[in-house]
Formats: structure tokens, sequence, C-alpha cells
């Protein structure tokens, strides 16, 4: 039998799904800099990934893959500026990164990732 452990559950989403060594995350905007930069907004999801990492027992060396979606590619140079810095030389994951409207206009970007526990 399959067993699907489920972290944050909402009415319509859950934060964390965890099925066997994998963790699916819900995706991360700004919480705390929604004035702010991207760079700002970047480092305000990176940080609250590597917080959710920690909870579950697991860090961005295991991040398998990451999906971002900018409200303006024009953002991408600036946002890859915080993450270069962040992710762990030649441990990065597979990762993707568009151009979306966002759920909220003062949302520069949002970071969805996958990690190995």
């Amino acid at each position: 039998m399959t067993t699907i452990k489920r972290i944050g559950v909402a009415a319509r989403y859950c934060d964390i799904a965890i099925l066997g060594d994998t963790a699916y995350f819900s995706g991360y905007v700004p919480e705390t800099s929604l004035d702010g930069s991207v760079a700002d907004q970047t480092r305000d999801i990176l940080d609250q990934i590597a917080q959710s990492l920690a909870e579950i027992g697991s860090d961005k060396s295991k991040l398998l893959r990451a999906t971002i979606w900018l409200a303006d590619i024009g953002f991408y140079d600036e946002m890859n500026a915080v993450w270069d810095t962040w992710v762990i030389p030649g441990q990065a994951p597979a990762r993707a990164c568009v151009e979306s409207k966002l759920a909220d206009p003062r949302y520069a970007l949002e970071i969805q990732v996958i990690a190995a526990l």
C-alpha cells in the first residue's frame, strides 16, 4: 500500500506531499518582501524553502527540481544573481524558468521545488 504524508493541509492544497523518499512542495511566494525588489523577494522565497526543507529533514543539497515563474522575464538576471549564491555549486537541481502572470500583482516570482529526503 502506498502511503502519502501531507503537511500543511488546506482545503485546496497541502504545503508538502511526501511519497517515499521524495517531497513535492507547493509554490512559494514572497511573505515578508512584497514591496521589495526581485532580489529581496527571491531571498525571501529561498529562505522559506530552506526552512521547509529543514523541517522535513532535508536540505538544499537534495533538491531535485525547481520551477520558477517570473512575472516579467526581465527579472531573470536579478533573480539568478540571488539563486546562484544560494544553490550549492555542483548540486543545482534540474530547473525551468518561465514568464507567467501570477496570482498577486505584487509577486515578482513564485518557486516550486521537489526534493529528496
